[in-house]
């Protein structure tokens, strides 16, 4: 209805629907969707998809900022452009601004041939464009869909279950991460705390807020195990993340 595009995109046997553009007027570490945001997405998948959503429907509701360069003094952000922009002052220091996640290699590529310039660097051409991701390989063949993402590490993973039978159980029964996961997040994922796993490191927290909440405690028990930590951290733990968690709800 505002003239942009909305999208609604598979993803692990759920459907992302998104996205919205309010501005506001300071940013949030963790900023949440707005009434007026929900009440459009709502309304959108009525209207397209032709059911109104209700209860058990929505798994997760999450919101992001992300800065948008202004020039010529508008303030409409549909309207602003998501291009990246290169700053240079006096100093020569080097300031990049706007962007998207989807465009950090070359996001990258322009700070750097930018900053090799004013250094009086020796011309190079950039190799990231056909760099492979850690984890890359050609004939993965995954047990589950999201198994894909460990790539060629996906040994190594089941190497951990084999060896210990509990790690191949599932967090939980709503989610498709196992135990393992977990600890491989730990040993090679640097992941310190139970919202690195559940939210970053697996897709839990965004698949399903209140099945990610029920596998926290699991989580961090083997978390704790792994670290060293105690049980009043473990227990800790547990209640910040199911605090965050529930902003999702």
């Amino acid at each position: 209805s505002d003239g942009r595009v909305l999208f609604a995109i598979p993803w692990h046997y759920r459907v992302v629907v998104g996205t919205t553009d309010d501005p506001v007027e300071r940013p949030e570490i963790e900023p949440e969707a707005m009434p007026d945001e929900r009440e459009f997405l709502l309304s959108h998948i009525e209207r397209f998809l032709g059911r109104r959503p209700h209860g058990r429907d929505i798994r997760s509701v999450w919101s992001g900022q992300r800065p948008l360069v202004r020039r010529g003094g508008r303030s409409d952000t549909a309207a602003l452009s998501r291009d990246h922009t290169i700053l240079i002052s006096n100093s020569k220091l080097v300031t990049i601004a706007g962007g998207k996640w989807t465009t950090y290699r070359k996001m990258a590529e322009d700070v750097i041939d930018r900053a090799a310039v004013l250094g009086k660097l020796r011309r190079v051409g950039s190799r990231t464009t056909e760099l492979k991701l850690h984890g890359w390989t050609g004939d993965l063949k995954p047990d589950t869909r999201w198994e894909k993402v460990y790539g060629s590490d996906l040994a190594a993973l089941h190497q951990l279950a084999e060896e210990d039978p509990e790690l191949g159980e599932l967090l939980h029964p709503a989610l498709p991460f196992r135990r393992s996961e977990v600890v491989w997040a730990a040993r090679y994922e640097m992941a310190r705390c139970v919202e690195d796993v559940l939210a970053r490191r697996t897709r839990a927290l965004f698949l399903d807020a209140e099945a990610s909440i029920e596998a926290a405690s699991a989580a961090a028990k083997l978390l704790a195990r792994e670290l060293g930590r105690d049980a009043l951290w473990e227990h800790d733990q547990v209640v910040t993340y199911r605090k965050l968690a529930a902003r999702y709800m």
